[in-house]
Order: C-alpha cells, then structure tokens, then sequence
C-alpha cells in the first residue's frame, strides 16, 4: 500500500521558502510550477534515529506551467496529478487533506470570487488538481 503525500523538502543553503517550494515540486514531480498563494504551514513532530524532530513544512498554492510528471525524480515510486476531490481520498495524513481542502476553496471560493487576482496561465495539466507522490 502506498503512502500519498504533498511534494515537499530541505532548503538548500541559501534558498528562501519560495525557491525551495519550486525547487523540491519540481524535482519530486517533474512539473514546472508557479506560486499563486501562500498556504498555511503543518508542524509535526517524528522519531529519526532515536531523536524527536520538529518540522514545520511551509506549502504554497501553485499552477503548473510546464514540465512532465514522467520526469519525476523517483524518490515516489509513483506521481500522479489528481483533482482535490481525489487527494481528499488518497492523501495519507489528515493534515494535508484538510489543506488541500482549504486550497480548493482558494481557487473556487464558496462565494464565487477567487482569491487570486491573475488569470491562471495555460497549463499543461488541469489547473484545480494536486500533484501527489506515492511510496
């Protein structure tokens, strides 16, 4: 059984929270994206070889503007692009569907008036969906 998940990762010495967001989507994923929004930050804690961490993972809203999802980098055994409907059912942890939940209503707000002020770009997926990796 897989473990579905959001891409995320470490920065790089001397990248910002943006740069590292692209950087990590674009490596996990093989998509080439574009930051609309910022998102809410998850914090969680986890055991790594006997020591308990605390991690702060920043998320940010984003369209695709090119890339292939074949070109992922194989740390997931598999990536796909899914509607928020669909990573509602297969992200594994709770915080990250309550997030992806929050970001539809980002970019169909139940008033009918996005957030976003920019008309989105072409894209070369559906622009309401969500990469996910699994492993």
């Amino acid at each position: 059984m897989y473990t579905w998940t959001l891409p995320k990762g470490t920065p790089n010495a001397g990248e910002t929270r943006e740069q590292t967001a692209l950087r990590e989507v674009g490596e996990e994923t093989g998509l080439e994206v574009r930051i609309t929004d910022v998102l809410e930050s998850i914090e969680y804690w986890f055991i790594q070889r006997g020591t308990r961490i605390h991690k702060t993972v920043h998320y940010f809203l984003m369209e695709p503007i090119g890339g292939d999802l074949a070109r992922h980098d194989h740390e997931f055994d598999d990536v796909r692009w899914v509607t928020f409907d669909e990573a509602s059912r297969i992200l594994t942890f709770e915080t990250e569907r309550a997030l992806v939940a929050r970001a539809a209503e980002v970019v169909d707000p139940p008033s009918g008036r996005p957030r976003i002020a920019e008309p989105p770009a072409p894209a070369p997926a559906p622009a309401a969906g969500v990469p996910v990796g699994g492993s």
